[in-house]
This record gives C-alpha cells, sequence and structure tokens, in this order.
C-alpha cells in the first residue's frame, strides 16, 4: 500500500517553502528531489521486481499534478525523471533500474538539439565506433536537469543501421560532456534547462538502449505517452494553482467606497466561469487521455498529442484571465499570479511545440502520416 500522505508531507514541508526560493535565485530543488527519492517517489513508474513502487501513469499524473500546484519548477524536474526512467525500466540495465527504483538516481532526457530544433525524432548528434567504445559527438539544447541528474537517455543518428536514430543511456560524469551556459529563463527558473555538449564522449556498446535504429519507435512507443500526460498534468497543477489564487483575490479585495468585492462584479465573474470551463476540459482531457492509453482505444495517439497542446495552451489561457482579473496586483511577487503565468509559458515552447502538434493533429485528423 502505498502512502500518500508522504507525499503530501513532502509537498507542503519542503516543497512550497522553497518555491519562491527556487523561482527567484533559480534553485534547483536538490533537497525536494532528495526527499522524494528516500520517500520512494523517484521510483514510482519501477517495478516492484527492482525495488521500485510499481504504480501507474495514472498515479504519476497525480503526482506531478499535485507537486506543480506547489512549484512548476519541481514538477518539471520529476517529469523528465518519470519519462527518462520509463525508458531505462524498459530498455536499460537492471542495476541502473535498481538505484532508480532505491531513489538513489535521478535521470532525465537528452533529445533537443541545436541542429533539429524542437524535432526531437530527427537528431543530428552521432554515434560512432572508436575501438571498443562508442564516441557520442552532440549539441544538445534545453535538457531538464543538465548536469544536475546522474543519468541522460540520450538520441543520436543510429550507428550503423537504417532508421531516424539510437537511445543511449550516458551518465552525467562521463568524460566529454560540457555545459555552454547555465540556465537563466523567464518560467522553470530551477529546473537547470541548460544545453549539454559531448565531444568524443565514450560511451559502452552495451549502454544502447534497444536496437539500433529503433529510437523513433522506442520515443513514440514508450516514452511519448509519459512525457504528453506528465507535461499535461504539470500544465493541469498550474491551471489549478492560477483558478486558487484569481479566485481568492477577486473574493477577498474590496472596494472600500462600495463595501464590495471584486468578484461582485459581472465581468470579473464572467472571466472566471469561462477560465473554469477551460480548466475543467483540461482536466478532461488528460484523464480522458489517460482512459485511452489504459484500454489501449483506437484514438489513443491522437489524445497523447493532443493532451499536451490543449493543456498548454489553456494554461496560457488561465494565465491570462488570471493576468487581467487580478490588474496590477497580479504583478506583485505576494500575490503568487506572476509566478505561474511565467511558468505556464514553458510547455507551448518544449519540443514538439504547440504549432507542431497543431499541424500533427490536423494531420492525423485528415488521415495523412505524421511525419511523411
Amino acid at each position: 500500500m502505498v502512502d500518500w500522505t508522504t507525499l503530501d508531507s513532502i509537498i507542503r514541508d519542503t516543497i512550497a517553502p522553497a518555491a519562491i526560493e527556487t523561482d527567484k535565485n533559480a534553485v534547483f530543488p536538490r533537497v525536494a528531489m532528495t526527499r522524494l527519492g528516500e520517500a520512494g517517489w523517484l521510483g514510482l513508474l519501477s517495478s516492484a521486481e527492482v525495488g521500485g513502487l510499481g504504480l501507474s501513469l495514472n498515479d504519476a499524473a497525480k503526482v506531478i499534478e499535485k507537486i506543480a500546484e506547489a512549484c512548476p519548477t519541481t514538477a518539471m524536474v520529476l517529469c523528465m525523471h518519470y519519462c527518462g526512467s520509463a525508458a531505462i525500466e524498459a530498455f536499460g540495465r537492471i542495476e541502473i533500474r535498481r538505484e532508480i527504483a532505491a531513489g538513489r538516481h535521478l535521470t532525465t532526457l537528452a533529445w533537443s538539439e541545436n541542429g533539429s530544433r524542437s524535432h526531437f525524432w530527427a537528431p543530428v548528434s552521432t554515434a560512432r565506433l572508436v575501438g571498443d567504445k562508442v564516441a557520442l559527438d552532440a549539441e544538445k539544447s534545453w535538457v531538464t536537469s543538465a548536469c544536475e541528474a546522474d543519468s541522460y537517455v540520450w538520441t543520436s543518428k543510429p550507428l550503423a543501421a537504417e532508421g531516424l536514430s539510437t537511445i543511449w543511456y550516458v551518465s552525467s560524469s562521463t568524460a566529454g560532456l560540457t555545459m555552454p551556459k547555465a540556465f537563466d529563463g523567464m518560467g522553470l527558473r530551477g529546473n537547470a534547462s541548460s544545453p549539454i555538449y559531448a565531444k568524443a564522449a565514450m560511451v559502452s556498446p552495451s549502454d544502447q538502449m534497444g536496437q539500433d535504429g529503433a529510437g523513433f519507435d522506442i520515443m513514440m512507443g514508450t516514452v511519448l505517452p509519459v512525457f504528453a500526460v506528465l507535461t499535461a498534468s504539470c500544465s493541469v497543477g498550474i491551471i489549478e494553482a492560477l483558478m486558487q489564487r484569481t479566485v481568492g483575490h477577486v473574493t477577498s479585495v474590496r472596494y472600500q467606497h462600495t463595501d464590495s468585492a471584486l468578484a461582485d462584479l459581472p465581468t470579473i465573474r464572467a472571466y472566471i466561469g469561462k477560465a473554469k470551463i477551460r480548466a475543467d476540459m483540461a482536466r478532461a482531457l488528460r484523464d480522458d487521455t489517460l482512459a485511452a492509453i489504459a484500454c489501449g482505444r483506437a484514438d489513443t495517439m491522437l489524445r497523447v498529442l493532443e493532451v499536451r497542446v490543449g493543456c498548454a495552451e489553456t494554461a496560457l489561457e488561465v494565465g491570462d484571465v488570471a493576468m487581467r482579473v487580478c490588474g496590477g496586483a497580479a504583478f506583485r511577487k505576494d500575490v503568487g499570479v506572476e509566478r505561474y503565468f511565467r511558468d505556464s509559458r514553458a510547455a507551448a515552447i518544449m519540443g514538439p511545440t504547440s504549432d507542431v502538434l497543431f499541424e500533427f493533429i490536423g494531420r492525423a485528423t485528415c488521415g495523412m502520416d505524421l511525419f511523411s
């Protein structure tokens, strides 16, 4: 039996109190990750046979949503860990799986690249045999937990086979890896989403995950559903936090000369009502996507594409409403709206971007091949 109260206590006692400092000074949430690991939550998707919790994607979505309500930065770090751990659980070495299950190993994805931008499925980085080793050369961009994670689930062009990509397990201590600049962004400021470059970074052939050239199938079949649902859940958590803070503000702040609250204005209530409908629609889409994945529905891939962009765009819309409705107060740090407003912007530009996903969904709807 999983004790969900431990997660609640970590959020209450560790994650929430540190959220403002995490944002203000771009502090990586190391203490939170340590506590989550000690309590078993880093091993949520790890099977019981290696000591993990053996829970489902539904459970991971619940965890990410709850954490995102308190600190979206921490939620995104954990989200990318779950994405990487899903790949390692399916294709990685058992000793690494055990370390993740024990909460001693933080991983992440290293897919986006300067050369192919948000088209992560088509890496331009290379892998080549050098004696009994494989040399990786790459300019990775936007690597969440860069130089903070213990490993990267890494993509390159195939070593020798046909196909778009091959996936590798790369320890963060591998010689030849460098971080050219630290992350200093507008939102999700503590997630260390920096570039990682590889120059003849040597790994073992046994670090290959899956077959040479089969990276695309692993991306689409194993990682994309986890990535889409969990980034959507992060957006859902941000939406919930924005709604709570916005409603709290308009129901508590009063006009002294009329002794009425902001919420007494019909215009304010209309904005809140529209935002609430959009928030509920985003949550319903996320939950329906989980249901589609669980039973293998025919529309599963379409839902996976829709859920990421649907929840990301809704977070933008609700953030805009929050800033409008709360007025000048929304620009102040103490109200809390502006932090979530900034954090909400990230999902729409993470690869694949919202615009790319709109086009994919249009292709799917028209019966066209997605990647032709």
